[in-house]
């Protein structure tokens, strides 16, 4: 596979994880933080921001990786 293809293959994939990350979070935070405060909101949403990290750059490694 070419770099050029592999390049739209994970871009289509990141879009679509993220998408559906981000809504997997918004349903867990309605489920956990009612009646938390800030601090706990700020480490839950610090948190969970930061987890989606691993595998986009796992991702994005393995896009600029020659074929």
């Amino acid at each position: 596979m070419s770099v050029r293809v592999k390049k739209l293959v994970g871009t289509l994939v990141i879009v679509a994880f993220l998408t559906v990350y981000c809504l997997a979070v918004m349903v867990f935070a309605v489920r956990l933080l009612p009646g938390t405060g800030g601090w706990t909101q700020l480490g839950f949403y610090s948190v969970t921001g930061l987890i989606c990290v691993v595998p986009v750059g796992a991702l994005i490694k393995w896009m600029h990786q020659p074929a």
